[in-house]
């Protein structure tokens, strides 16, 4: 929701340990890690039905946390201007001299859900309304209802099959998460809603698999004058008739209702990491690889100031854009609980934009005023961006989202689809009309979404409307990796990133369907376990240990292993390699 525009910095001491970061990390891992603590707490209710009991509630510390490598890091805050910092220094991670065969690529854990929308549509039935979505199961729903009173909704995924629906106003209050059988799109079914006093409008949303349960993140806030607080809070989702909170995480220096000046915009799940977009506060980074008990262990704060909208994490790149600005900074998170300047990184773009994304080596940008329509930079290379394309619609921009060819942009009074397919040129291909302010729309399949997050309708926040003809049969196939294929004196902590060419099930990204091991070497010796968490379009691998030293690794996505919405497989395999430092 756009609304008008209506220094705390704490720096500790240099470790012992910054000298051994740098050296297992490389130069770029340097910087200062020191910092507040913070406390967290939860509330919140769900059942299938939309009513049920209150969650468990847990506390959270700014206490000192293990990072995926064994080392210790403490809840802090680190300054763009500083060059110290301390970081993860194991050298560990010999192979497991033992076997483990990697399993089948599509062995997953399958969907309870029908999966994406399976119904083909006439010339005629496109870009018209087919059904509304109205937060609450379907006994509440339409008038008297005690769920989704304000009519602000944002972005959808899909999750074990069902579409994911956050729905709440930005002050949070009357909040919550409600899923939908989508596979029949024009007579959607809900099948559980959780709901949440806190929860405020969340412009990302990433699913992860942590000890065989599944979680969210999303923004947070208390309103409860005077003492107004916020962050994130977490959502055990495994069950989607039982979607609960589970924990609550206030980040220092929140403040409401300055709008866009010191909340929480978004939150990246990078695992076993959160990176949050803090606003005027930078961007914080969470340990959460315990979602019941989330840790603060960074804040990064820009100089001069960059108002954060949205963070995105790939690899060992986290990108922050500004929420109504022109300003974007590509991070080096090598050391993941440490952010630092990428040398070449920050660019300024042609119009102030309101929120970006990523997909392809691309950063895509929503314009505001000044013509709205499409931005488009190469980040291919992250410390060389170049400016590709600017496109002016007469809108004003929102969201936009990416899937294959083409991108998804919110402009208010309208909502386009424009085809990329031949760069720099940029053709609008459809319009969406829904009454309210028309930020955002979200490709699943072969339907959009469109959301509007002020002035809706009654129960017509959300409207399903076709785009495509046919059911959605293309495979995804994977559009950027960093680091990127043959590259050398990779820091040891790496992570491996990729954008596919759309969103991908959750599920789907696996085990055996993201691998990393040795190169020239039998996989079932030498792989490396990490966690593996996916958003929207990205998958990311953490490796558990530290790599081992002057060695070649293979990224493997075989074939048949990682899917879209619509359950298509990728069909050909992908494999990258990389040689680590030292």
């Amino acid at each position: 929701m756009r609304r008008p525009r209506m220094e705390w910095s704490v720096v500790a001491p240099s470790s012992a340990l910054a000298l051994l970061a740098c050296v297992c990390a490389g130069p770029l891992a340097c910087g200062d890690s020191s910092g507040p603590s913070s406390s967290g707490e939860t509330e919140g209710t769900s059942s299938g039905e939309g009513t049920g009991d209150s969650a468990p509630s847990t506390e959270s510390s700014g206490a000192a946390t293990e990072d995926p490598t064994g080392a210790t890091s403490s809840g802090v805050t680190s300054d763009a201007s500083a060059s110290t910092t301390a970081g993860p220094t194991e050298t560990t991670g010999e192979p497991d001299p033992e076997p483990d065969p990697y399993p089948e690529p599509d062995a997953f854990e399958p969907n309870s859900g029908p999966g994406g929308p399976s119904t083909p549509f006439t010339p005629e039935q496109l870009w018209e309304h087919c059904a509304y979505l109205d937060g609450g199961a379907d006994d509440d729903i339409g008038n008297g209802e005690t769920h989704d009173t304000f009519d602000h909704h944002n972005l959808v995924v899909m999750f074990d099959g069902y579409l994911m629906m956050p729905w709440s106003p930005e002050f949070g209050l009357n909040s919550g998460i409600t899923f939908y059988d989508v596979s029949d799109p024009c007579s959607p079914t809900a099948v559980g809603t959780g709901t949440s006093s806190t929860m405020r409008e969340s412009h990302t949303l990433g699913v992860v698999p942590i000890d065989g349960r599944w979680y969210a993140v999303v923004d947070s806030m208390r309103l409860d004058f005077p003492d107004l607080e916020g962050g994130v809070e977490f959502w055990d989702v495994t069950d989607v008739t039982d979607a609960h909170v589970v924990s609550k995480l206030n980040v220092p220096g929140f403040v409401y209702p300055d709008a866009y000046a010191r909340v929480t915009l978004s939150a990246f799940w990078q695992a076993p990491y959160v990176y949050v977009g803090g606003s005027d506060n930078g961007v914080y980074v969470i340990d959460a690889r315990d979602p019941m008990n989330p840790i603060l262990v960074d804040q990064y704060k820009f100089d001069p100031v960059l108002r954060v909208g949205q963070v995105q994490a790939i690899g060992n790149i986290l990108m922050a854009s500004a929420a109504e600005g022109t300003r974007t900074a590509l991070l080096d998170i090598s050391v993941p609980n440490a952010p630092q300047p990428l040398p070449g990184g920050e660019f300024d773009i042609e119009r102030e934009s309101y929120f970006s994304n990523m997909q392809g080596g691309y950063a895509y940008y929503a314009p505001k005023e000044g013509g709205g329509g499409l931005i488009v930079w190469d980040i291919s290379d992250p410390q060389s961006p170049q400016p590709v394309a600017d496109y002016s619609s007469g809108g004003n921009g929102g969201y936009v989202f990416a899937k294959d060819e083409y991108a998804f942009v919110g402009e208010s009074d309208f909502a386009n689809v424009y085809d990329l397919s031949d760069l720099p040129e940029v053709t609008p291909i459809g319009t969406g009309l829904l009454e309210g302010d028309l930020d955002t729309i979200t490709p699943i399949g072969n339907v959009v979404v469109l959301s509007v997050d002020d002035k809706a309708n009654k129960d017509q926040a959300s409207a399903i409307v076709p785009w495509q003809e046919e059911v959605d049969t293309k495979p995804p196939r994977v559009t950027y990796v960093y680091p990127p294929d043959g590259a050398e004196g990779v820091t040891l902590l790496s992570r491996v990133g990729l954008t596919m060419s759309e969103f991908v099930d959750p599920k789907s990204a696996w085990e055996g369907s993201v691998r990393l091991y040795q190169t020239g070497t039998d996989p079932a010796v030498t792989r490396v376990h990490g966690y593996i968490s996916v958003g929207e379009v990205i998958i990311n691998f953490a490796p558990m240990q530290p790599l081992k030293p002057a060695t070649q690794y293979t990224l493997e996505l075989p074939a048949g292993g990682v899917r879209d919405y619509n359950d298509n497989a990728l069909a050909e395999p992908f494999t990258m390699t990389f040689t680590t430092a030292g």
